[in-house]
C-alpha cells in the first residue's frame, strides 16, 4: 500500500476550497453611528426611497445602528444594503457577499 505524506495531501484537499470561495462580509461590521433611534426616520421613508430608485424591497431591518434592506434592483439583481437611518443615506450595498457601492468617504 502506498503511503501518502498527511500534511502535503491535506493542502493538496484544501488548495481548491481557497479559490472557488468567494469573499464574503460580515454585515455585523457596519456601523452608521446613528445616534438615538428617536432622531431615525421611519422605516416607510426608507423604503419609499428605494422604490423611487427602482428596487423592490422584500425585507427591511434594523441592524445595530443602521438600516439594512433585502431588495431587487430594477435589473432583478438582489442586493443587501445599509442606509443611515437619520439621513437614509444609502452606504453600502452588497450582491451576493461582494460590494458594489460604497458611499464616498464612508469608511466602514
Amino acid at each position: 500500500m502506498k503511503q501518502y505524506n498527511t500534511p502535503f495531501l491535506a493542502v493538496l484537499l484544501a488548495a481548491p476550497a481557497l479559490f472557488l470561495s468567494t469573499p464574503a462580509r460580515a454585515d455585523g461590521d457596519v456601523r452608521c453611528n446613528s445616534g438615538p433611534q428617536q432622531n431615525w426616520k421611519p422605516m416607510s421613508a426608507l423604503k419609499k426611497q428605494a422604490w423611487l430608485e427602482g428596487w423592490t424591497v422584500q425585507k427591511a431591518q434594523i441592524e445595530g445602528d443602521c438600516y439594512e434592506v433585502y431588495a431587487r434592483t430594477e435589473n432583478g439583481q438582489a442586493v443587501e444594503a445599509f442606509f443611515h437611518p437619520v439621513t437614509l443615506q444609502k452606504l453600502l450595498v452588497l450582491r451576493r457577499g461582494r460590494e458594489i457601492y460604497r458611499a464616498p468617504g464612508f469608511t466602514n
